[in-house]
């Protein structure tokens, strides 16, 4: 199974990455987790004759920009949506006249499954629970080929993230802050926080995205990241634009 970081900033685009969307390739199925702009680079990675799903967290900009360049794909299989209860009415508000085209003249079909907190089969096990943002956004944790992979972005350390981490073999957090950064008003992770919550859930690596782009205003600072804690962290992975790992 192979994890593709489309796009791993936080708020907007730099010179150092898009904003947030990640791809999952499994054996069945092609996952993407968030609509960011680095969406529009999917196509460049699968086929798009498998079934297709795309996880919305929240419906902050950077999360979900990424919508409008739809059009461009021919998911073969249609494309599954799935997000928190409103998702639908939400995002048919958003992907429509006069801001882009309407998910109805897509030129695939457009579903959409709204979970609340717990257990799904969707057809693959999904958990989703709430996490610690300013604005309602959920965690996902998703069993795929014998694997778990847990996506927890946008929210301060929390216990539901902790949960879906616990024993998965890849848990991939935001970091929005700088190493020793707080932010209780708006929360967000900095290193130290995203290490806690992958060591209390015992999870097998830890993947870093969703830098906060006027934080991390260069690759070296990213990069300053993996050196300050690969040692406390071993196997860390400080995600850049396009950045593929094999699980």
């Amino acid at each position: 199974m192979k994890v593709t970081f489309l796009g791993t900033n936080g708020w907007y685009d730099t010179q150092t990455g898009n904003t947030c969307s990640i791809l999952i390739q499994s054996k069945e199925y092609d996952i993407i987790l968030d609509a960011g702009n680095g969406l529009a680079k999917a196509d460049h990675y699968i086929t798009q004759e498998k079934p297709a799903y795309l996880f919305i967290s929240h419906f902050h900009i950077d999360h979900i920009v990424g919508l409008h360049t739809l059009v461009k794909f021919k998911f073969s299989r249609g494309l599954v949506i799935c997000g928190q209860v409103g998702t639908a009415g939400v995002l048919n508000t958003f992907v429509a006249e006069p801001f882009t085209v309407p998910f109805k003249e897509l030129p695939f079909p457009v579903r959409f499954v709204e979970l609340d907190e717990g257990y799904h089969d969707i057809p693959f096990p999904v958990e989703s629970l709430p996490l610690v943002h300013p604005v309602p956004c959920f965690g996902y944790r998703l069993s795929l080929d014998g694997k778990v992979i847990t996506y927890c972005t946008d929210t301060g350390y929390c216990d539901n993230a902790v949960l879906l981490g616990r024993n998965s073999d890849l848990l991939i957090t935001e970091c929005g802050l700088k190493s020793g950064q707080e932010s209780p008003g708006w929360p967000h992770l900095n290193p130290e926080s995203a290490i806690r919550i992958a060591k209390e859930a015992h999870t097998k690596r830890l993947a870093l995205t969703h830098f906060g782009a006027e934080v991390y205003t260069s690759s070296d600072k990213r990069a300053g990241v993996k050196k300050q804690f690969e040692k406390e962290c071993p196997d860390l992975i400080v995600a850049t634009d396009d950045l593929t790992v094999e699980i």
